[in-house]
């Protein structure tokens, strides 16, 4: 694909193709260095060392921009064996792997790296270039051996116009539906990618021999209909969404099933992206709860670059600067942009009948 990223493109891929093989160098371990943070979510030593891995490599490239990142190295700190465990996985990295990347020189440089994304905020309109990451996105099924994403992001102020997500499990031409229990038959796993304006396209995760095959997805036909809606959804799995509002919604739209039904929501992005869905609609159970900007940046940019159009429940675009969480938003609605309005209305008109109208703004 031709773009003005273009070098930004190929180190973010070498990145993230030694950053999942650091993946998955812990997915067969029973004991993946899990502690829980003050939010009551997982970290692992695979997230600690492909943050830093992630960061090292693109600031390495691109010494000037910025960074953002889900994990700080706190806890590293204060447990020393931990901490050699994460930096174990980084110098354990072969040499054909680690050629892809600029590794951290010492366990102090790797905890550096880790706090500069971990301390970072995405700025306004002026903040220049920043990259977002999320090193492992559904650590819940990562720990369980299921699907989990690597989401790196560039922004530029403010606006997304790089996505890359690695998807070590999920196969680059799924036969059927695909959910957090899908393997890759072959191994490969898959990179989904998009830069603003050129498409969004899908590639092997690991390099076998031969050329590398892209295949662009193709984009959403301008005359789909309410009847050809297919989610992907994450009901009766997590505590924070309104899910009989949900599926109020998905009635009143006609929409059978619950779709591809992963936790993470990069995949939640990267299945719409891959035209495998094209809706998803998520209400928080009350106003003070928000996303977090290394869930979504970037890999939303897969699904517009195909014709989709993104909003929270008040009909709002995304607002990529308000810092670390997405205070200035409430949920998502996603949609092909044909039906967005009425996705929107219906999801409207659901929350008002279920006296539930103080969800909105």
């Amino acid at each position: 694909m031709d773009s003005p990223y273009a070098q930004e493109l190929r180190i973010a891929i070498g990145a993230v193709q030694a950053a999942a093989k650091i993946s998955q160098s812990v997915l067969s371990d029973d004991d993946k260095g899990t502690v829980e943070k003050d939010d009551l979510s997982p970290v692992t030593i695979a997230d600690f060392a492909i943050q830093a891995l992630l960061t090292a490599t693109i600031q390495s490239a691109f010494p000037d921009d910025n960074f953002v990142g889900e994990e700080s190295a706190a806890d590293l700190r204060a447990n020393p064996p931990l901490l050699n465990r994460v930096w174990g996985l980084l110098v354990g990295l072969r040499d054909d792997e680690a050629k892809l990347c600029k590794l951290p020189q010492s366990p102090e440089q790797m905890c550096e790296m880790i706090d500069k994304c971990g301390f970072g905020q995405p700025g306004g309109p002026e903040s220049g270039r920043v990259w977002v990451f999320d090193p492992i996105d559904g650590t819940k099924t990562f720990v369980q051996r299921k699907a989990y994403a690597i989401n790196v992001a560039l922004l530029e102020g403010g606006r997304q116009v790089l996505s890359v997500v690695g998807c070590p499990t999920l196969p680059v031409n799924p036969n059927g539906p695909i959910d957090n229990s899908t393997i890759d038959p072959t191994g490969q796993g898959s990179i989904a990618f998009a830069v603003r304006g050129h498409g969004t396209y899908v590639r092997p995760l690991l390099k076998t021999s031969g050329e590398v095959t892209l295949r662009k997805i193709e984009p959403l036909p301008t005359s789909s209909t309410i009847a050809d809606l297919r989610a992907v959804s994450c009901y009766h799995m997590l505590d924070s969404g309104v899910d009989d509002a949900h599926e109020a919604i998905h009635a009143r739209l006609g929409i059978p099933d619950k779709g591809c039904d992963f936790l993470a929501w990069v995949l939640r992005w990267v299945t719409l992206g891959l035209g495998l869905a094209n809706v998803t609609v998520w209400v928080y159970k009350n106003r003070e709860r928000t996303g977090k900007i290394w869930d979504h940046a970037g890999a939303m940019l897969l699904f517009e670059e195909i014709g989709g159009r993104i909003t929270d429940i008040d009909g709002k675009e995304i607002d990529l600067t308000a810092g670390r969480k997405l205070t200035g938003n409430h949920g998502f609605v996603a949609a092909p942009k044909c039906v967005h309005d009425r996705v929107l209305q219906t999801v409207h008109d659901v929350l008002h009948e279920q006296g539930k109208a103080n969800l909105l703004a």
